[in-house]
């Protein structure tokens, strides 16, 4: 400790209403439409746009492992029709990424509230009705 009482710093603490001001507009996208968004917000809106390709990508390929297993092993139309919603959840994911970015991008230019994230339901939904008939799937074929 140093002679203000604080470890391993010049001086006392700060306070913490001003700790907490700062910390607020460090971590606040200020923009103008004219000025950029902090590199930090536009670079998670792009690991985000990537993020939703890949899940398009998994259930692309869920899909079509779906559609290929035997048809003597599960009951061929219920494995088709998860195979189906398995393939379109994946061209939905696919086909809103970039409109999403986009929303997301104008958003943090203008300094506006993020859209909110429409199609989430639709995908826990999609995938948890897929779950739920691969479980059924399973316990037939036992």
């Amino acid at each position: 400790m140093n002679a203000q009482g604080s470890r391993g710093t010049r001086g006392p603490h700060p306070d913490p209403a001003h700790t907490a001001q700062t910390v607020h507009t460090t971590h606040t996208a200020q923009t103008t439409p004219d000025r950029e968004p902090d590199p930090r917000f536009t670079l998670a809106n792009e690991r985000t746009f990537l993020t939703w390709l890949s899940t398009s990508l998994a259930l692309s390929a869920g899909g079509v492992a779906m559609a290929a297993v035997p048809a003597a092993s599960f009951t061929p139309w219920l494995r088709m029709v998860m195979a189906i919603v398995l393939v379109m959840l994946a061209a939905v994911a696919a086909g809103m990424a970039y409109p999403r970015w986009r929303r997301v991008q104008h958003a943090l230019r203008t300094a506006r509230p993020l859209p909110p994230p429409a199609l989430a339901a639709v995908f826990g939904y999609g995938v948890a009705a897929v779950a739920v008939l691969a479980l059924v799937l399973i316990l037939l074929a036992l």
